[in-house]
């Protein structure tokens, strides 16, 4: 099982650099990393150089306190070993040891302003793409027909579209998956509602609340005993292939399709109808699912149903948790579509990685199907399957978010809200848009605001659903950052300039030029990060982050009133690039840049 972070991590997601480029990758970090490793390779092999940010230099490197006790030498004489080992003359105006052992770099402003140049004048921004592109599979959103999305499917699909969209940045071949809950016993219940409700059924189901037409199909079944065998004889004709019963049956997904498409285009996510891939897909391989894990004797009763004991999994009581892969009526479970959705996408697919978009509570349920489809051989060595778990979304009261009747709020209703508060906000702003920009801002704005306030916190984390919080114009938000990005395109307009050549020498005078640039020059490192965390928190920090230097150079670097031609040319630079990789990362989350606000 492929576990995110160390070296496995770099051979998938890592970077070849060009050699064009007199360093290499316009990342000083890995420029630096890259030197730094021979001096201590000389010490001892592989041993980590732990370069990070630092507040009393560009770069600090500490891995010479961790050496040093392996070593049984002082971490001062390790750290000055590595220095006197190492040639950075190139790169570095200043290069010291201090404290205990900790190796300060300053990096020289002629590289900094090289590998700005040689990431302005590249289309991909200085993100590498993968050495080895993989053929993955992303396992997101999974609504169920005959309901509406709700905000429970909010982090799902909008964390699996991110990833998609990285991974394709970076060159592997992605394959979205949407596991749409289609089949099973509710349907019966379903059919049997629609076909009570008459002709007319389909016309008013397709304008209606799908929630509500689930709902008064469950009451029938819950109160009604006629209606209830009935819905149980439809289950065994749906599942028998009976052609009435799955002509009504398509009537239920095509309308609950429609409506999800609906929800997608609105919040901006990628995925099409082809994308489909429902529980009905995978019923006809269900059979052979059970009788391959009983060849292979994997498959043991228990209380009569058919299980597998995968090891390493307990109950409370410290005994054998099962995988139950066929029920004691001889029904299938989610297990066996699960089991059966890894098979395929492995063999059909040809997977080398499966990611599975699925809330945390899921995990254990989804560690014993990965356990088991590697005992079956149907996940075989050098083929992940990845959990990319994530928390809640919370009210006010930190309970799930619910709306004030009780009930789960619907994303469709939640995504209008959003557009209506964002309108509200812009309104209260000045801006010299027409009213047609500005609702299709205020549409960008809203939506913006919901997938960043989700993507921003770390996907493992429950949080707070905050409307004010998340339409703030101030501190980590999307308006925030979308904002950055109209102020600098601003910039152009009102010095009625075009964007400047990107090979302009950029010069380095002011301190918030050089942080500026520094900042830039992580684009790179934050894509990688987000893809080895599988997390776009990773991502959105960095965009932050961003911003906000921008922000400090903006108001103390002036652009259009500079004191000379060339200084006003290289901030131009600056500002243009700052935009750029403001609007390529912005939609690697998946959210709109608008050019103005």
């Amino acid at each position: 099982m492929w576990v995110a972070g160390g070296g496995e991590a770099s051979r998938i997601f890592g970077s070849t650099p060009n050699p064009a480029r007199e360093w290499g990758m316009p990342d000083p970090k890995s420029v630096l990393a890259e030197r730094l490793q021979v001096g201590f390779d000389r010490l001892e092999p592989g041993a980590d150089p732990v370069l990070r940010a630092s507040d009393r230099a560009d770069f600090q490197a500490n891995g010479a306190l961790a050496l040093a006790k392996r070593l049984g030498r002082s971490p001062r004489e390790v750290a000055e070993a590595v220095v006197a080992q190492v040639d950075v003359a190139d790169l570095c105006d200043l290069v010291e040891v201090s404290g205990p052992g900790f190796i300060n770099l300053t990096l020289s402003a002629p590289f900094l302003a090289s590998q700005l140049s040689a990431m302005a004048v590249d289309g991909r921004l200085g993100v590498e793409q993968a050495v080895e592109p993989q053929r993955v599979v992303v396992d997101y959103s999974g609504p169920n027909v005959a309901k509406e999305m709700h905000v429970g499917h909010l982090r799902s699909t909008v964390i699996g579209d991110s990833i998609c969209r990285i991974l394709d940045f970076v060159g592997h071949q992605v394959i979205r998956e949407n596991h749409v809950g289609d089949w099973g016993t509710p349907f019966g219940m379903l059919i049997e509602h629609l076909i009570d409700l008459g002709e007319g059924a389909v016309e008013e189901l397709s304008v209606g609340d799908l929630d509500a037409f689930y709902r008064q199909a469950r009451e029938s079944f819950d109160t009604d005993q006629t209606f209830r065998e009935r819905s149980r004889r439809r289950v065994v004709l749906l599942q028998s292939g009976d052609e009435e019963t799955l002509a009504l049956w398509r009537i239920l997904v095509a309308e609950s399709v429609r409506h999800y498409d609906a929800v997608y285009e609105k919040l901006g996510v990628l995925l099409t109808d082809d994308d489909i891939v429902g529980e009905s897909f995978y019923n006809p391989m269900l059979a052979g699912v059970v009788e391959d894990l009983r060849g292979t004797g994997l498959l043991e009763e228990s209380d009569g149903a058919q299980c597998v004991f995968p090891p390493g999994f307990e109950n409370r009581n410290g005994e054998p948790l099962p995988l139950i892969v066929q029920k004691s009526d001889e029904g299938y479970g989610y297990a066996a579509t699960d089991l059966a959705a890894v098979r395929d996408r492995v063999e059909r697919l040809g997977a080398s990685r499966i990611l599975y978009v699925v809330g945390s509570p899921q995990s254990q349920h989804l560690q014993m199907v990965f356990a088991v489809a590697h005992m079956a051989g149907w996940l075989p060595e050098g083929v992940d399957a990845v959990h990319v778990a994530f928390g809640s979304v919370l009210g006010p009261d930190n309970k799930m978010f619910k709306s004030r009747s009780g009930e789960s709020v619907k994303l469709d209703a939640l995504l209008d809200e959003a557009v209506e508060r964002a309108a509200t906000a812009m309104a209260e702003r000045e801006s010299d848009m027409q009213a047609v920009d500005r609702a299709a801002a205020a549409r960008t704005l809203g939506i913006g605001a919901v997938k960043y306030a989700d993507l921003s916190t770390e996907r493992h984390r429950d949080y707070v659903f905050d409307w004010d919080r998340m339409l703030a114009f101030e501190g980590n938000t999307g308006p925030y950052l979308q904002y950055a990005h109209a102020r600098i395109r601003s910039i152009f307009r009102r010095g009625n300039v075009t964007a400047p050549d990107p090979a302009v020498p950029v010069t380095l005078v002011d301190p918030d030029e050089r942080s500026l640039v520094l900042q830039l020059l992580g684009f790179g490192e934050a894509v990688a990060a987000s893809l080895q965390a599988t997390s776009p928190s990773k991502l959105s920090a960095y965009l932050f982050d961003l911003a906000s230097v921008f922000t400090s150079f903006y108001e103390n670097c002036p652009v259009l009133r500079a004191p000379d031609d060339e200084t006003r040319r290289s901030r131009l630079v600056l500002s243009d690039l700052s935009a750029r990789v403001l609007a390529v990362g912005l939609g690697l989350l998946g959210i709109g840049a608008p050019e103005r606000m």
